[in-house]
């Protein structure tokens, strides 16, 4: 791939709709759009303009009448030339469109490539760049706003303060290595502990939102599990609003994993009905039940149930009590089901664990019963919610890895400050930590970090 390329590409989902975009970048963007385009000169076009006008394919027939949208450089998206041609959408009208650029002197963009010319282009830095995938993939109204946060630079700027710090006092300490015949000390010593300790702090601070921004992300997994004929698949069916799961007496119909999402407050969570927990021969059955029980290990939230008439047995008492000892990120939830039974019966108690009563559910319409369920689920992302709006949070765990490395290097270098080891030992750590965070925001990286960062990218972004 070269900069000197002009590049197209369609910018808009393909299927019905009423517009679509084909958008061009690069030195000969206008000139290209220009050569088959009917109305206005483009090339005498001023930039952030807008000109009607017919599309031409490279015999001069009419392709389309579309709205040609001129950026000249370097106040566009990418820095460079951009045209984007809004025509009508569909599959036949953009794909005409575009093949008429080619045709004309444009070059296919490779996935993501608008998008790393912003970022070659001084437009935009690594960290806002993957902010762009992630709004792109973005599940949910949280998982929005934090890309957004991080698209707006306030994460960058927070590592870019970091990074230009910790750079002047590097920069001191190497200058006194220069002059060390001399014994001149132009670095502050305290106040060269008091910024590793404020940099160890905001470092440690950003990874502990990591928990938070991969919940935003990915969503919150909760696995409803338990002995067969619980209630898993009605409760499944009531929590989402529609019937996901085949409901029914027999015990055992569910075998396989059955997973639907909802948003709640802004969440995405995603809902994971398992078999019934139980000793079987069925060799189906028994797949079942290994895979229903690594979805709990794996699970942020289980929603146990069991019947309040037959009650919970010393295996299952036992099984849940270990999940809330062992120290497992799992935050159990006990839940008496079919109570409208056996209105008397206390639900089962269990120390560290939540517990709460079901009456029968009647499946969908049940959305007044699992209000206490979905209460207790935006309980449990509460903190992470005010956490994220509070502050940028890690989504990403190639940042994370960068992070962790950083907070290595400071904690190291604090320990050689402490120990009066020489400035040049003292430089190898303070410089390991500015290359870790410039390796987020894109000032320090290598193509093969950037193909692969880039490649997450539909075409035309």
């Amino acid at each position: 791939m070269s900069q000197s390329d002009t590049i197209a590409a369609i910018a808009t989902a393909r299927g019905r709709a009423a517009l679509a975009v084909v958008r061009t970048s690069g030195p000969a963007a206008i000139e290209i759009v220009d050569r088959c385009f009917r109305g206005d000169a483009l090339t005498d076009a001023d930039s952030h303009t807008a000109h009607v006008g017919v599309l031409t394919d490279e015999a001069g027939t009419d392709i389309d009448q579309v709205v040609a949208t001129v950026f000249r450089a370097p106040n566009s998206a990418t820095g460079e030339h951009v045209v984007e041609v809004s025509c009508h959408g569909g599959d036949l009208a953009p794909k005409m469109a575009l093949q008429s650029l080619l045709d004309h002197g444009a070059r296919m963009a490779e996935p993501g490539e608008f998008t790393e010319r912003a970022f070659l282009n001084g437009k935009m830095d690594l960290a806002q760049a993957e902010a762009v995938a992630d709004l792109i993939d973005a599940t949910s109204t949280k998982a929005h706003q934090a890309s957004l946060t991080h698209l707006k630079g306030r994460y960058s700027d927070l590592l870019g303060d970091l990074r230009e710090e910790l750079l002047n006092l590097c920069s001191l300490v190497e200058l006194e290595i220069d002059f060390s015949d001399e014994d001149v000390e132009f670095a502050d010593r305290e106040r060269l502990e008091d910024l590793l300790d404020e940099t160890e702090e905001i470092l440690e601070d950003l990874l502990d939102t990591y928990p938070t921004g991969e919940k935003l992300k990915d969503g919150v997994q909760v696995v409803i599990g338990g002995r067969p004929n619980a209630g898993k698949s009605t409760l499944l069916n009531a929590l989402v609003g529609h019937d996901r799961a085949i409901v029914s007496e027999t015990p055992g119909t569910t075998r396989d994993e059955i997973e639907a999402e909802a948003e709640i407050e802004g969440v995405l969570f995603r809902f994971v009905d398992t078999a019934g927990l139980r000793d079987t021969a069925d060799e189906i059955e028994a797949e079942g039940v290994r895979r229903a029980t690594e979805s709990i290990e794996e699970a942020d939230v289980l929603f146990y149930l069991y019947d309040l008439t037959v009650g919970l047995d010393s295996q299952e008492i036992a099984f849940l009590q270990d999940l809330a000892a062992d120290g497992s990120d799992v935050q159990p939830v006990v839940i008496g089901n079919k109570a409208d039974r056996a209105p008397d019966l206390p639900v089962a108690t269990l120390d560290g664990l939540t517990s709460l009563k079901l009456s029968a559910l009647k499946a969908r319409e049940d959305a007044d019963e699992v209000q206490p369920l979905l209460d207790h689920l935006t309980d449990t992302v509460a903190e992470h919610l005010s956490r994220a709006e509070a502050s940028p949070v890690v989504m990403n765990q190639r940042h994370r890895q960068h992070l962790r490395d950083a907070l290595d290097a400071v904690q190291q270098a604090r320990e050689a400050l402490d120990a009066g080891v020489s400035g040049d030992m003292l430089t190898l750590d303070l410089r390991a930590a500015l290359q870790e965070l410039g390796a987020i925001t894109g000032e320090i990286t290598n193509e093969d970090v950037l193909d692969q960062i880039f490649s997450r990218f539909c075409i035309g972004k």
